[in-house]
């Protein structure tokens, strides 16, 4: 458990390092991540809308950019997704709501093996009520499993690659949360 902690104060520690931004939605995204040692590339980033409003903006970081989203899903290696709300629409309830929603079309509604880390995960938006500027830092550590910060605060870590690929499929399965936003991502625009 001390190894944990301590990789996990080095991770959040480098967690900001930036090499230059790019600015999604007027949020300023850093075009590099350091996760512990290891170097993350933005690969894309946008703006989940939802009837034509802003909701967030959110990057996927890499360690090799990429263009198809089933190598990004199944690849047991460094990624992050962040995640930073720029509409004060967005509730804990209709976050969770939709985080639900999209575990259930990246698992094609075969969320029963994941149900306690699904469980997990929805209570970091449930925990406290979402506010605008709140920012979300979601990283998978081969391993490890995934490590999420809210405003900077570790939250539990989720462990297991299945789940890894079920909440990365949120925004880049075949039905993602917004199809604009995978391309996006996946830096196809």
């Amino acid at each position: 458990m001390k190894n944990i902690i301590i990789f996990l104060l080095i991770t959040f520690s480098q967690i900001g390092f930036t090499n230059g931004q790019q600015t999604v939605g007027g949020v300023p995204m850093p075009k590099k991540q350091m996760i512990g040692k290891t170097v993350l590339n933005l690969n894309g980033a946008g703006v989940r809308e939802k009837l034509f409003m802003d909701m967030y903006a959110c990057a996927l970081y890499l360690k090799k950019n990429t263009h198809t989203a089933s190598s990004v899903i199944n690849a047991d290696d460094h990624a992050a997704i962040k995640i930073h709300i720029i509409s004060g629409l967005i509730s804990s309830k209709k976050m969770t709501d939709a985080v639900e929603e999209g575990f259930n079309n990246s698992t094609a509604g075969k969320t029963k093996a994941i149900r306690k880390e699904i469980d997990q995960f929805k209570k970091v938006f449930s925990n406290t009520e979402i506010q605008k500027k709140d920012v979300y830092d979601i990283i998978y550590v081969p391993e490890k499993g995934t490590i999420i910060f809210k405003n900077g605060k570790i939250q539990p870590i989720i462990k297991g690659l299945a789940f890894k690929k079920a909440l990365f499929g949120i925004w880049l399965c075949d039905k993602p949360a917004d199809k604009d936003l995978k391309k996006a991502m996946l830096g196809n625009e």
